[in-house]
């Protein structure tokens, strides 16, 4: 993989690397184990011991290596203050881990002051993982030195599209399953590939949009960069570039505007998307007849 950028974070990039495989180790060691130890966050979400183990140990490390760097983790929340972030999710897909489905990643990322300039996801029962770093590009292989590009599609028309998002619930929870239901109908294609995997594959021009309505930042620092490094565009949901608006969307840069005209802060038609509408069109209306939307 060339360094070529002007700004050089590639000591920053090898050491992420570093943390990644041995982030891998433990959570294979623990994926399917019958003793892994699950327990309810406050919010209702699970935790595992592998979840709180795997940040643990990156943050050891981090103490050691870069000691005056701020962490930013899922389980720890933030330590120190300075303007390099790191920013952990340990266990991205924590349910599917409990389940036993291999769609599961750790995400490390790298913020200097407002702007993540690293990220890797890693994956290790799919055997694949990603980077980028500011001004290099995004990749993915199984090392820095057997990689191969990733660049988004070319894709202009949300009608040639393929949309790929987590759930329907956390839209209908925050009164945004019409607007999201509309523009799934715009689009050609609409599958829940979820989590890390929504964006990796855009990344990789597998897929052209993915949104989520309610995220963490550490859940969208790595993604961010490797989107836009991939050449794309990653937002929050009123256009605000990059991973601090709590919620996304990303896409090849080419739909991007056209998406935010469904999902941004306001509609085509200058409604507030957060009153509920009850149109003869709306999910509202459409549950009433027992006729739910259909996303194929």
């Amino acid at each position: 993989m060339p360094i070529t950028g002007s700004n050089d974070h590639t000591d920053d990039l090898r050491l992420a690397h570093v943390l990644a495989d041995d982030a891998d180790s433990l959570t294979q060691a623990r994926f399917k184990s019958l003793d892994l130890h699950v327990m309810s966050k406050p919010d209702l979400t699970p935790v595992t011991d592998a979840d709180k183990a795997v940040e643990e140990g990156i943050r050891r490390t981090l103490s050691r290596v870069r000691s005056r760097d701020a962490v930013v983790g899922e389980e720890q929340g933030t330590t120190g203050h300075s303007q390099r972030r790191w920013i952990v999710d340990p266990i991205d897909g924590t349910k599917n881990f409990v389940r036993g489905v291999p769609v599961w990643a750790t995400l490390i990322a790298l913020a200097i002051d407002d702007e993540v300039v690293l990220g890797v996801v890693s994956a290790p029962q799919l055997q694949r993982r990603w980077w980028a770093s500011a001004g290099n590009g995004a990749w993915t292989g199984r090392s820095l030195l057997k990689a191969t590009k990733c660049e988004v599609s070319d894709v202009r028309r949300l009608e040639d599209a393929s949309l790929s998002y987590s759930s329907l619930s956390g839209w209908d929870e925050r009164g945004r399953l019409d607007d999201f239901v509309s523009l799934s109908r715009r689009c050609w294609r609409t599958r829940a590939y979820g989590d890390f995997w929504s964006y990796m594959l855009l990344a990789e021009g597998a897929v052209d949009l993915a949104a989520e309505p309610e995220l963490e930042l550490y859940d969208m620092a790595a993604l961010d960069v490797i989107v836009r490094e991939a050449g794309g565009r990653f937002t929050s949901l009123d256009g605000t570039d990059g991973p601090w608006g709590g919620n996304a969307l990303a896409s090849n840069g080419h739909l991007h505007d056209a998406a935010l005209s469904f999902l941004g802060a306001l509609d085509d038609d200058g409604s507030d998307p957060d009153v509920p509408r009850r149109g003869p069109g709306s999910v509202s209306n459409l549950r009433e007849r027992q006729a739910p939307p259909v996303l194929d």
